[in-house]
């Protein structure tokens, strides 16, 4: 397993399912675990008490990763704490409204829009300052395969989605020379995971038309990202990764 001993990670998002999963992937590589997120399946204090119990380094801070002043503070306790954040990986994600175009309001679709864009953003906001003084960094943005092969009623997500996957590579491009990298993580079906909360049947009848044959679990992306958080991802940025089984193939 690649080691990221001693690294300083923030997760954001950390109590969704995948978030959690990649907190504890991360620690289980050696990583500082900075926990954050809104309440969702789990608490961050949850989360960081689990990774802790395990043999893990872990802290809680919730914090609401859309919100300019929660992010500045978060980043601030945790360069105050450690001297460093080397990786930033951005797993919170707003839950989408399903709706056909005819019926979509504008007004939703903003707030769809606004929600996840503005959730990566200001976390890289407030980060960027730390990594770029460190001349170091790595950040990953959880996105979905919906950005780049629409689904029935999920023109707001799947529109939002394709919006982060253009915001990581300005990202890539504008902080490269800082030594500082972007990445893309993008599942399509994913177990229990919003927003595609399918059965056991529909998990069997859809994994059966996976190469795989299977479909995703939370820790399938997980890997994908401890991956790109490590040095054997040093020379990649600016990348769209589909975890998917071989279901979406680049």
């Amino acid at each position: 397993m690649m080691s990221l001993q001693g690294k300083v990670v923030v997760v954001t998002g950390g109590t969704n399912r995948i978030g959690k999963a990649t907190c504890k992937q991360l620690a289980r590589q050696g990583a500082r675990v900075v926990v954050s997120g809104l309440d969702n399946e789990w608490s961050a204090e949850a989360v960081a008490s689990e990774i802790v119990a395990d043999g893990g380094e872990a802290v809680s801070i919730p914090a609401d990763a859309r919100n300019k002043k929660q992010m500045e503070r978060l980043v601030e306790a945790v360069n105050q704490a450690y001297g460093r954040i080397d990786i930033l990986v951005c797993t919170a994600s707003q839950r989408a409204e399903a709706a056909a175009f005819a019926e979509q309001s504008w007004e939703a679709f903003e707030r769809q829009l606004t929600d996840e864009l503005q959730a990566a953003f200001e976390p890289t906001k407030a980060v960027i300052p730390v990594m770029t003084a460190q001349q170091f960094g790595r950040i990953i943005y959880l996105s979905s395969t919906e950005g780049k092969d629409p689904s029935p009623q999920q023109i707001a997500y799947g529109t939002a989605k394709g919006g982060l996957d253009t915001f990581a590579k300005y990202i890539a491009q504008e902080f490269g020379p800082c030594g500082i990298t972007a990445n893309v993580v993008a599942p399509c079906f994913v177990r229990s995971v919003e927003p595609f909360m399918i059965s056991e049947e529909e998990s069997r009848v859809i994994g059966s038309f996976t190469p795989l044959g299977r479909i995703a679990e939370p820790e399938d992306v997980a890997g994908v990202i401890s991956f790109l958080a490590g040095d054997g991802a040093r020379f990649l940025t600016g990348t769209y990764t589909p975890v998917t089984g071989g279901l979406v193939m680049e």
